[in-house]
């Protein structure tokens, strides 16, 4: 039986170069956009357990009970701000994912014809992210307040949060395990079959959870490959940003020293250009990412296309291009 994950890896790649060759420069910058919210996710707050001991008993006059009131409502609006941004970007890039898929599909990015028509779409994935990814954050945390919240606070033996910890780290692994493989699956094989049959996350599921029963293997060796192609594919990308920021810094390097040297770091100048500089990197690094990130996510998007069409035909959403791929 051929082994459709192995046969795909050179076609995928043919339909990649196909697709951005001969370098459209604007078709290039909108798919850039795109990836650069493929990529997002749920972001949550972090809670973090710190103490203090010594032997020296501080008085407590000295120690404020409470933070001021403006400070307080200062870091409660950062905390409602960022979270609402996490939450924006993940719903974007739910939708996205709809509009690279098509713009695959199609040859042709059209960012504001595909989210008119795919919004609705992208909002139930988005749902279905938080549905099953709120879950393992509660496991996540559940289990690392069972280690740290006995061990800081003395109201066990150490050696249960110890075990507790031991015992948490394979059943975290499992459940991690089957989340990820739930939420790659439904990125890569679920968003076509919405895109294929007009229809919702679960009604997407049914047909393709019968496919995986039925061929099993196929779909294990697609997550192996998928895996370790990901990987390979970040370690080249992760060089030619570094090579790119490398080569961005000597410029502007330049100009911090030459600041230094004329007004200094010390004047409010200084700062202002040297903070300029900074900004210019930062934003220079993401622009490059993005763009980098282009033919990478759309190698790996393309190779789980081929991969859904040639175990389901009824799932092949892309089957002109993937006859001009193999002729």
């Amino acid at each position: 039986m051929a082994l459709h994950a192995v046969e795909n890896i050179g076609d995928a790649f043919t339909a990649t170069r196909e697709l951005l060759t001969p370098v459209d420069f604007r078709q290039w910058i909108k798919l850039a956009i795109v990836a650069f919210f493929i990529g997002s996710g749920m972001n949550f707050p972090s809670t973090q357990f710190n103490t203090s001991g010594g032997t020296e008993q501080i008085p407590t006059e000295e120690i404020p009970l409470s933070l001021p009131a403006e400070f307080a409502t200062v870091v409660a609006a950062v905390v409602a701000g960022a979270i609402a941004l996490g939450l924006l970007f993940a719903v974007v890039g739910a939708i996205m994912e709809f509009v690279f898929i098509e713009s695959l599909r199609s040859g042709t990015v059209t960012i504001r014809r595909y989210w008119s028509r795919r919004w609705r779409q992208g909002l139930r994935l988005f749902g279905f992210r938080v549905v099953i990814g709120l879950p393992m954050l509660g496991l996540v945390l559940g289990w690392m307040a069972l280690f740290f919240v006995p061990l800081f606070t003395g109201i066990a033996d150490p050696i249960v949060p110890i075990g507790v910890f031991i015992i948490g780290i394979p059943v975290l692994f499992v459940v991690g395990l089957l989340y990820g493989l739930v939420s790659a699956f439904t990125t890569v094989f679920v968003v076509p079959i919405m895109i294929k049959s007009d229809c919702n996350v679960l009604a997407a599921w049914r047909p393709l959870w019968g496919s995986i029963k039925s061929e099993p293997k196929q779909y294990l060796v697609y997550a192996v490959l998928g895996f370790l192609l990901s990987i390979a594919a970040g370690i080249l990308a992760s060089i030619v940003i570094g090579i790119g920021a490398i080569l961005l810094l000597v410029p502007l390097g330049l100009l911090a020293g030459l600041t230094y040297v004329t007004l200094s770091f010390s004047s409010t100048a200084g700062i202002a250009i040297l903070v300029g500089l900074v900004i210019v990197f930062v934003l220079a690094i993401i622009v490059l990412s993005a763009l980098i990130q282009v033919p990478v996510v759309a190698y790996l998007r393309y190779y789980a296309l081929l991969v859904l069409g040639d175990i389901e035909t009824d799932f092949d959403l892309i089957p002109d291009r993937r006859e001009r791929v193999r002729d």
